[in-house]
């Protein structure tokens, strides 16, 4: 029998069933600041989840704080739906001479509601709406939110069965290396669009994760991404490509689909956009894809001012030297290394990883050992969650702004938890 602590009694009476996180992690956080969580009872957790990717530039930043702070204490608008404010129209501003110029992105912005499942919504509808098609393609072990659109084009079983009716409209397609290189990419999905009996429907678009983040930490090659992308400018389809917790810095360029070169058709954003956990989306389409009618696609909170405040002052002190992404490649490389040597120690105990940037995981062939591993390190200080179609993938997102001295500490007590629960 469980006994639960007093504590946590209101969550384990009162809360629904439904809750996830809290279960890993039975602790009640109090504050937090920069990499760092701090329970009531005065245990100091090193924070490698980063809310998800919603807090890249660490917990209450102060840079951030300190413009919120200055906002509210003028009072600011707070809430204002779609209206003109001078805080949407600074982050309007800032986006496009900080973000979109320098990298010839010819975007217009859209904000359809606080979340990210809001963004690739309105992404789907938008390109439906173009098209005038139904069907979306999306890629083995796919994660695109948990509203009934984006709950369409996940790949996630367990996820999906929580729909309670048929998720419809969507086609899975093999994701990068899905056949270990033993099939020529795009093969299969090529000859179903050209041959006439296949019974797949004209697809609107295509919708894809440079790095499969809740998927496993799959990796695509840019090599695939750029032969995706002709692909769909060959059978007159758009590219989607959902940023949303790979953007925004998490694999060393802002977008995730620089490396690859490429320019997709639609892009959504979230989770690390507003800079301070606060909720905030975006929805980028080409100049031409703009076919909406006024207020055909809204929602009472797409207008979150205080997160256009942050997010305008993450922008101007994080992006606008470009320092940013070098940091972030660095801290990397740093990771790989130690993943590396973590690897090298654990030989032939099934022991892979894979990553970009500062989103690595750590695939186990004992995939029940994935989550032992969370569970012992949440026991020595650091919060870390799995991912993965059977948690099988421990998972490393630290904020951005960590420090070497942090994230060594933080890799420490990794390899610790790694070779206790051996």
């Amino acid at each position: 029998m469980t006994i639960t602590p007093p504590a946590l009694s209101v969550f384990e009476t009162l809360e629904s069933e439904v809750r996830s996180y809290c279960r890993s992690w039975p602790a009640v956080f109090d504050h937090a600041q920069g990499s760092y969580l701090h329970d009531e009872d005065g245990h100091t957790y090193l924070d490698f989840f980063a809310g998800a990717g919603s807090l890249n530039y660490g917990h209450n930043n102060p840079v951030l704080k300190r413009a919120l702070i200055d906002y509210i204490e003028r009072d600011g608008i707070t809430h204002g739906l779609d209206m003109a404010t001078t805080a949407k129209r600074a982050f309007l501003e800032s986006f496009q001479n900080v973000i979109l110029r320098p990298r010839d992105l010819p975007y217009k912005v859209m904000f359809p509601g606080p979340t990210g499942t809001n963004a690739v919504e309105s992404a789907l509808k938008l390109a439906r709406k173009v098209k005038g098609r139904e069907s979306v393609v999306s890629f083995t072990n796919a994660f695109h939110g948990m509203s009934l659109g984006s709950l369409a084009v996940t790949g996630n079983a367990f996820k999906r069965a929580g729909a309670g009716i048929p998720l419809v409209h969507g086609t899975p397609m093999p994701f990068d290396n899905y056949f270990d290189g033993q099939i020529p990419d795009f093969l299969w999905f090529e000859r179903l669009l050209e041959d006439q009996g296949s019974g797949l429907n004209k697809p609107a678009a295509v919708i894809v994760e440079t790095v499969q983040g809740e998927g496993g930490i799959n990796v695509a090659r840019a090599e695939w991404l750029r032969a995706l992308q002709d692909l769909c400018h060959r059978q007159d389809m758009l590219l989607i490509v959902d940023d949303i917790q790979m953007g925004c810095g998490r694999t060393g360029g802002f977008f995730s689909f620089e490396e690859a070169g490429i320019t997709p058709d639609i892009v959504t954003l979230s989770k690390s956009i507003s800079g301070y956990g606060l909720p905030m989306s975006l929805c980028l389409f080409k100049g031409e894809l703009d076919v909406w009618e006024p207020g055909e696609h809204n929602g009472t909170f797409r207008g979150n001012n205080p997160a256009f405040v942050t997010a305008t002052a993450t922008l101007e002190t994080y992006w606008a030297d470009g320092q940013m992404e070098k940091q972030t490649l660095a801290r990397g490389e740093q990771v790989e290394r130690a993943l590396l040597a973590l690897v090298e120690e654990n030989d032939g105990a099934g022991v892979s990883f894979r990553g970009r940037g500062l989103v690595w995981g750590i695939e186990f062939a004992d995939k029940p050992r994935a989550t032992a591993v969370c569970r012992r390190a949440f026991d020595l200080g650091l919060l870390l969650e799995t991912s993965g179609p059977e948690s099988e993938v421990v998972k490393l997102l630290p904020p951005l702004t960590v420090s070497a001295e942090e994230l060594d500490e933080g890799l420490s007590i990794l390899a610790r938890s790694v070779r206790d629960t051996a």
